[in-house]
């Protein structure tokens, strides 16, 4: 790949990551620059941040879901067309799958895809204890592709004593920082950042401004030219037949993987987006619907009360339409959310768990060659009395357990699937559509 291409890791979660990567993507942008941006991990909001909030993008990177081939087939399709891609990294740097592993970290990403790394550090509190921390991330693999530190929530009187202290103590360039603002704060919920809003957008071009005084941008792009070009040819997907797929898209659903509805176009699928919020019916012409995750729970008595939506939804279930629900969309079809009554496929109460459920990465096992192997993930504070028992949700340490609906030609569950993982799925769900449409 000739596209110059960064990584921006952290030294945990918290260390922000998200705030400086947004700062860094809006300051790009400002500059007049082509610019691309890619998630490491599973998360579906971070990706939904630089699109909506930005203009810019994105798609995940995950080596969990992807062999190290097709993630730089994927990345080199993502980020052709533009000048510079920013992927933003995972929890620590060297935090991986499991405690004891670095499979599927930021670093590991970053050595896969042969790309450099610029740390964040949150430096609040911290002295000559800065020096020993970057040091050890910088030395703690002999090639650990780290190029630079950025130091988050600091002053200028603070970064300037402790970026020559630093440098001189370690060798390791500090090419910036970020000092800390309220006005720039950006609010979080149990599943990550809040979804964005103007009020959101108006704080990242802030961050812009901030970051183009603050952090060498000029510094940042010679690091990221200094990339190795990757060659990978993008993934290549035949046509399996023209359908049109409703997808679910509005404040209560909006977690989706880029790559799955890329990966279905690909296969001859024409995406459609509707409301089950503000919609009266499933569009006319719809040969198949997805109902992704989101936050259904805050706007049940919306979705309760499009009585239209919901009889529209399960006439088209009913007669057969393939439908694919995760998480949120899964709930959707249950009896009821909090007390809500919703679609009602399948007999469960949606209800606040009051913790978090089930979470981490999955494959499913199932004795359906086109689901069995399929990879995902789960991250929810809600749940029902009845998840299905179609497949067994393995992890990656062998803990499980029983998920998944199948009724007529629709598939529901909490689990968020990787269509890549398993590109037979996705190609099973077009030739389904098909079939169903005849």
């Amino acid at each position: 790949m000739g596209t110059p291409r960064i990584i921006i890791g952290g030294a945990g979660s918290g260390s922000g990551k998200t705030t400086v990567t947004c700062a860094l993507l809006s300051a790009l942008k400002n500059r007049g620059l082509s610019v691309s941006a890619a998630k490491c991990g599973p998360d579906y909001i971070d990706p939904m941040f630089h699109k909506r909030a930005l203009g810019i993008s994105s798609m995940n990177l995950d080596l969990f879901f992807l062999n190290r081939e097709t993630a730089c087939g994927l990345l080199t399709e993502h980020s052709a067309a533009s000048d510079i891609c920013v992927i933003e990294g995972v929890m620590g740097y060297y935090d991986g799958m499991a405690f004891d592993t670095a499979k599927g970290s930021t670093y590991d990403i970053a050595l896969s895809t042969a790309t450099p790394a610029v740390i964040i550090i949150n430096a609040k509190g911290m002295a000559l204890t800065l020096a020993a921390v970057i040091k050890g991330i910088k030395d703690y693999r002999e090639n650990s592709m780290v190029r630079a530190f950025i130091l988050n929530n600091v002053s200028e009187g603070v970064y300037k004593q402790a970026k020559n202290i630093i440098e001189a103590e370690t060798g390791v360039k500090v090419i910036g920082y970020m000092p800390h603002n309220e006005k720039c704060s950006i609010d979080s919920r149990h599943l990550g950042l809040t979804t964005p809003d103007s009020e959101t957008e108006n704080k990242i071009k802030l961050l812009g401004e901030t970051a183009e005084k603050t952090i060498d941008i000029d510094a940042l792009l010679s690091i990221a030219k200094d990339a190795e070009p990757l060659d990978f040819a993008a993934y290549k997907a035949e046509k399996a037949a023209k359908v049109k797929i409703a997808v679910a898209y509005d404040e209560a659903f909006c977690f989706y993987y880029s790559e799955n509805l890329k990966l279905l176009e690909k296969l001859g699928a024409e995406i459609q987006f509707f409301s089950p919020i503000y919609d009266s019916t499933v569009p006319d012409d719809a040969d198949g619907m997805i109902l992704g995750g989101g936050y259904p729970e805050l706007y049940a008595d919306r979705l309760s009360e499009n009585k239209n939506m919901l009889n529209s939804i399960k006439e088209s279930i009913e007669s057969g339409m393939p439908c694919l629900a995760e998480c949120g969309g899964f709930m959707y079809l249950c009896s009821s959310i909090d007390g809500h009554k919703t679609v009602g496929i399948f007999n469960a109460e949606a209800k606040n768990s009051g913790r978090l459920s089930r979470f981490g990465y999955i494959e499913l096992l199932s004795d359906i060659d086109y689901i069995n192997g399929i990879k995902g993930h789960e991250f929810h504070y809600w749940d029902t009395d009845n998840n299905g028992n179609v497949c067994s949700a393995v992890k990656p340490a062998g803990k499980s357990w029983q998920c998944m609906h199948i009724y007529k030609n629709t598939i529901a569950g909490f689990p968020h699937l990787y269509y890549y993982s398993k590109p037979e799925f996705a190609k099973e769900f077009i030739l389904k559509c098909a079939d169903w449409r005849k």
